[in-house]
């Protein structure tokens, strides 16, 4: 019989670990009483062997909809190339219940809640690192893991245990680090925000150069 994992836990709908993100996400509550306005639950299986990490929810995106990456831009970036890549199918509408389904792939994000100018501190890094790490230790056939941004890239080392100056981020950079007793690649992909790509610090190409280095280690030609 085949084993069925238990899901990674979640932070509390209204987790109280980090005072700034609670009382932003309060406000929010008030100012946008339609929103999620909660820590935003992981998508996709924890059978998969990629998993995508961003730094936190977007105010208008992920908050409000309760699904990463899902109603702001990078979204309109992230999901299409997954679909182009083999890791969903369905068509995406910006909306938790357009019927994507991810394919060997989950997505995450560092820090659950939104935090003000999206910019989350340190301190809000570490008290939510217990979930990511949780999130890690519960795929059994990770592979890679994919860090969008820099600050994403620092999160992930730490998680795994690593100095931040051990591995550099650089676009398109892979790396090979330990998870336990295994071994995944560290991808790494300029944010696919409206910013870089307004910007021309990430263009649709060089996602999809870093979705074809993934596609080829997990296929068996990297």
């Amino acid at each position: 019989m085949p084993v069925t994992q238990t899901p990674p836990p979640e932070p509390a709908r209204d987790c109280p670990l980090c005072p700034r993100l609670a009382a932003f996400r309060e406000q929010n509550a008030a100012k946008f009483p339609d929103f999620y306005n909660g820590p935003v639950p992981s998508f996709g299986s924890t059978e998969a062997r990629l998993l995508i990490v961003g730094l936190a929810p977007g105010l208008k995106g992920a908050n409000r909809t309760a699904r990463p990456f899902t109603g702001d831009y990078a979204g309109d970036l992230l999901y299409p190339t997954l679909k182009k890549f083999g890791f969903s199918r369905g068509a995406y509408k910006a909306s938790p219940d357009d019927g994507i389904e991810l394919i060997d792939c989950r997505i995450t994000n560092a820090v659950r809640c939104v935090p003000p100018q999206n910019k989350p501190v340190g301190a809000e890094v570490v008290a939510c690192r217990p979930f990511f790490a949780a999130e890690i230790a519960a795929m059994p056939k990770l592979e890679v893991v994919l860090a969008l941004g820099g600050l994403a890239h620092k999160a992930i080392l730490a998680t795994l245990g690593y100095k931040q100056s051990a591995l550099k981020f650089v676009h398109a950079a892979s790396y090979e680090v330990e998870n336990g007793p295994r071994k995944v690649m560290l991808a790494n992909s300029y944010h696919c925000s409206r910013y870089n790509t307004n910007t021309g610090r990430l263009t649709t190409g060089m996602f999809e150069d870093v979705f074809t280095i993934i596609r080829d280690h997990l296929d068996g030609r990297a």
